[in-house]
């Protein structure tokens, strides 16, 4: 048998890539590229031998505790999604949006934080803003821009605010601790949905017509609405997610479980719970979960062996001569790296391919695993809406008018992808906002 090995880290490391991407532009799917990959180096570096370390290492990255949390926060998001709790939660704000220029919009990403303290999936969140709050700022007049790029930025709030599925899977790779991930994510997630507030207030006010009110364009009263059962379950939710995990009564993985329980008892109490919900969530859950399990096992298995050839020390020496051996310039040099692998790959595998080997460099030159964590999630949170595979734009589009193109789509995202960075900036400027609780 050949032995690749004998070609060098250097060479062997290019083939690799050059493997992954070429698999790629095939169509083949990360999960099978990556695990693919790793199959074909392990058997010509190493050795049919070895092959039993790519189940050592897909096993262990399977039967990890913490990730019972992903599946449980997964099907909280597709109950959420089934229930009527969002669109009633909607309707009970309108008082707000109804009073203030920019108003809706605004409700738009107060909502869209709360619907991301429950559930911690942008998809869901990005569709049920889709359906019910881009018609109504349409219909009231908004700008085209304003709200397009308002109700797709909110939804993709839910990569950074706890209980983000970016953080739970971010920390199962680092090995670090998840309640302390939601902690240090809490301050730059609120900070970022604050910029959003400030630009949609400010640019209403530079600029009246961009958002008519209500009141002034003739749309008609507001609806009767419950404010006790459109703000009572909602605000249930996060108190049971949140607070177990903040007051340290449970796990993230317990308080998971607990949030599905709560999600199920106000959908029961609500007179919505059914057979037909519940299968359709579980269906949507394992479709999720299956392909973060399988982009899982074939990452795990191509980091593992790629650390096996010595790739960690080799990518430190790589990136740490481009630096200059500058800590601040190796990780601006990640950080450009992220978000180049966030504009062509899903999360879950620029997370599951990078942090294993990003975090002990990060770590050996003294920066905080937790706080890169937060760095990390914002990366994505930019990754999320950045053409030309942004999926936060995507989920809009299928249930944005027909009228509104994805161009369209992704240029009214522009501002809001610029607040990205700048949030991004802060927290790399300043760690304490992340670090605020320690």
């Amino acid at each position: 048998m050949f032995d690749l090995s004998s070609i060098g880290l250097a060479w062997g490391s290019l083939l690799m890539l050059v493997m992954l991407i070429g698999l790629l532009l095939t169509g083949m799917q990360l999960a099978f590229v990556s695990g693919f990959v790793a199959i074909f180096f392990t058997l010509f570096w190493f050795g049919p031998e070895a092959m039993p370390l790519i189940a050592s290492r897909t096993y262990s990255f399977a039967s990890g505790y913490v990730f019972l949390a992903v599946p449980m926060f997964v099907l909280m998001a597709a109950l959420l999604d089934r229930s009527g709790i969002a669109k009633d939660l909607f309707d009970a704000m309108k008082s707000l949006g109804r009073k203030v220029r920019g108003g809706v919009a605004v409700q738009t990403i107060l909502v869209a934080v709360l619907l991301a303290s429950m559930s911690g999936v942008i998809g869901g969140e990005t569709v049920l803003l889709g359906i019910l709050a881009l018609p109504q700022m349409l219909r009231l007049g908004y700008d085209r821009k304003l709200a397009i790029g308002t109700t797709c930025a909110g939804g993709a709030l839910g990569t950074m605010l706890p209980p983000s599925i970016v953080l739970i899977i971010y920390g199962m790779t680092a090995s670090v601790s998840i309640g302390d991930l939601f902690k240090a994510s809490f301050l730059p997630a609120f900070i970022l949905a604050a910029c959003y507030i400030a630009y949609v207030l400010i640019r209403c006010k530079l600029n009246p017509s961009l958002a008519p009110i209500p009141s002034d364009s003739g749309e008609e009263e507001e609806p009767q609405v419950s404010y006790f059962k459109a703000l009572f379950f909602p605000l249930f939710s996060v108190a049971v997610v949140l607070g177990s995990i903040y007051t340290g009564v449970a796990s993230v993985t317990e308080a998971s479980a607990l949030g599905v329980v709560g999600i199920m008892l106000s959908a029961i109490v609500r007179g919505e719970m059914n057979l037909s919900m519940l299968k359709e969530s579980a269906i949507a859950t394992m479709r999720t979960c299956g392909m973060i399990m399988w982009i899982g096992i074939g990452a795990s298995a191509l980091v593992g062996i790629y650390n096996l050839m010595g790739g960690i020390d080799f990518v430190e020496q790589v990136i740490l001569s481009l630096s200059g051996g500058s800590a601040i310039g190796t990780l601006l040099i990640m950080m450009v790296i992220l978000l180049v692998l966030g504009m062509f790959l899903d999360w879950v595998g620029v997370a599951l391919l990078t942090m294993p080997i990003f975090v002990p460099i990060i770590t050996g030159l003294g920066f905080d695993p937790i706080w890169f964590g937060v760095v990390f999630c914002l990366n994505m949170q930019v990754s999320f809406l950045s053409p030309p595979f942004g999926p936060a734009a995507f989920y809009l589009k299928s249930v944005a008018p027909k009228d509104i193109s994805l161009g369209e789509i992704f240029t009214s995202l522009l501002p809001f992808i610029a607040l990205q960075v700048f949030v991004l900036s802060l927290v790399i400027i300043f760690p304490e906002l992340a670090m605020w609780w320690q």
